[in-house]
């Protein structure tokens, strides 16, 4: 039997997870929820999703479209094994309740705070955590790539202290009402950063700091990373742990990769949507300076997260174990297939 998972709010990350989840031989998506009748809520049925009205009070702007809904979010969740709730920042934590009075379970994202969930997750650092928890919290795209990455050198080699600068997309591709147009944007002007504290929420005992810059950018974030760790390590030893990840793409500028926009590209080529779920490390750039460690990666801010919320559904439901559910998302989602 497959496991029944409804996915509330078929945006960015919502359309993404429920592809990844069709994909899945032991999950099926049983409906996705849009708040209103525009074009995505169209290309989910056309994709053969059943639509369900995330609003009540909005199913007659869908019957006036013309778009034929299932039934509202309530009635979605009454069928539902779990839910992954894929609402803008914020709406997640007031959609909780509806889940509680349901019972089912639930997985939020990393623009929902961590007290929204009974654990921050990430399927390298703590999948064990969250096994047969209730509500779940997938860290966000930019704390997801550096989780994953200090998980691998601390468990390698260990850690002392990070600090770390991340330049950000200033938004996704299709928000066209909002961005940061000509200038570079502090954010926050003071330290640190969320990132840090949010890392910390999966990996607690890390000492890291971080900055952050918004840029006019909406293409990938990039991270400039400086990893202060207990052993001795040469460059070799760190491209061997990050090539043994299949979540870790590494990537050089002999072979064109001059940029994100050259990523992107590249992808364009290989995965609907140019979809990225690997870290991008530029090879070129990671170097050892006595005990610290510098490189630098590129995260898709639209994608990294998706493989996260298809393990943390096989975790809370316990469906598999680590290695097995990781595996089976890899080779579904061809993670690790396109190393360079």
């Amino acid at each position: 039997m497959k496991v029944k998972v409804a996915i509330n709010g078929y945006g960015t990350i919502g359309k993404r997870v429920a592809d990844a989840v069709s994909k899945q031989d032991d999950m099926e998506v049983i409906g996705v929820t849009k708040t209103k009748p525009d074009f995505e809520a169209k290309m989910a049925i056309k994709r053969g999703y059943k639509l369900y009205c995330a609003i009540p009070e909005n199913l007659e702007l869908f019957e006036s479209a013309g778009i034929k809904v299932e039934g509202t979010v309530e009635e979605l969740i009454e069928k539902a094994d779990i839910v992954v709730d894929c609402s803008p920042g914020k709406v997640g934590a007031q959609n909780k309740p509806m889940y509680e009075k349901a019972g089912v379970k639930a997985i939020f994202q990393g623009g929902e705070k961590k007290d929204v969930a009974e654990l921050s997750f990430n399927a390298l650092a703590n999948y064990e955590k969250a096994v047969g928890k209730n509500y779940v919290r997938v860290v966000s795209c930019n704390t997801t790539g550096l989780v994953r990455v200090l998980y691998l050198l601390d468990t390698n080699f260990g850690v002392e202290k990070v600090r770390a600068v991340m330049i950000r997309r200033v938004v996704d591709p299709k928000e066209d009402k909002k961005g940061l147009v000509n200038g570079i944007m502090p954010d926050p002007v003071k330290l640190p950063s969320h990132h840090g504290p949010d890392v910390q929420t999966v990996l607690p005992h890390i000492d890291i700091t971080t900055v952050a810059f918004k840029v006019p950018t909406t293409l990938m974030h990039v991270h400039s990373l400086n990893v202060q760790l207990k052993e001795k390590v040469s460059e070799d030893d760190v491209i061997d742990v990050f090539e043994k990840e299949p979540r870790i793409l590494l990537v050089s500028k002999d072979d064109g990769f001059t940029s994100t926009a050259k990523i992107i590209e590249w992808a364009r080529e290989l995965r609907l949507r140019y979809d990225i779920f690997e870290n991008v490390v530029w090879r070129d750039s990671i170097a050892v300076v006595g005990n610290e460690l510098y490189f630098t990666q590129a995260i898709h801010q639209e994608a990294i997260v998706v493989p996260e919320n298809v393990d943390a559904i096989r975790a809370m439901l316990e469906m598999a174990e680590k290695e097995e559910s990781i595996r089976k998302t890899n080779e579904s989602l061809e993670i690790g297939r396109f190393q360079i």
